[in-house]
C-alpha cells in the first residue's frame, strides 16, 4: 500500500499552503524529525510529507543517501514483516539503507532500476 510521497521544497510555507488551501489537504501531526517540514493528509492518513530541501539534505547525508533531483525524493510503501523483507532484498542483491523512526516505524531505503528511491515502512510493534 502506498504510504506517502516525500516532496522536497525550497519554500515550505508556499508548499504547505498549496496542498492545504488549494487542494484541500489537512495538516497532520508530524513527529519530531531532524529536518523541517510538514505532513498533510486526506481522509486522516498523512500521504504527502513535505521536507525543506536543505535541512532534509543534511539529514539524508547522515544516512548516506544523496539528495534526489527534482521535487519528489521518494515514494514510501507500508509493509508488514521487516525481517522477511530485509532477507528478500538481500537474496535479490539489492543495496539497502536502514533507518528507524522511534515509536513509529522501521525503514528500508532502496533504489529501483530507474533511480527512483523507495522507502519501505514497517510499523513499530
Amino acid at each position: 500500500m502506498l504510504h506517502h510521497l516525500l516532496v522536497l521544497t525550497d519554500d515550505l510555507e508556499a508548499t504547505r499552503s498549496f496542498y492545504r488551501d488549494a487542494l484541500g489537504f489537512d495538516e497532520a501531526e508530524r513527529p519530531p524529525l531532524p529536518f523541517e517540514g510538514c505532513w498533510l493528509s486526506l481522509g486522516g492518513d498523512p500521504c504527502i510529507h513535505v521536507a525543506e530541501r536543505s535541512s532534509y539534505a543534511a539529514f539524508a547525508a547522515t544516512l548516506g543517501l544523496p539528495l534526489r533531483d527534482g521535487p519528489v525524493d521518494h515514494a514510501a510503501f507500508r509493509r508488514d514483516d521487516y525481517e522477511e523483507l530485509a532477507a528478500r532484498l538481500e537474496r535479490a542483491g539489492v543495496d539497502v539503507v536502514p533507518n528507524e523512526v522511534p515509536g513509529l516505524f522501521r525503514q528500508l531505503f532502496v533504489t529501483d532500476p530507474n533511480g527512483l528511491r523507495i522507502e519501505l515502512n514497517v510499523p513499530a510493534r
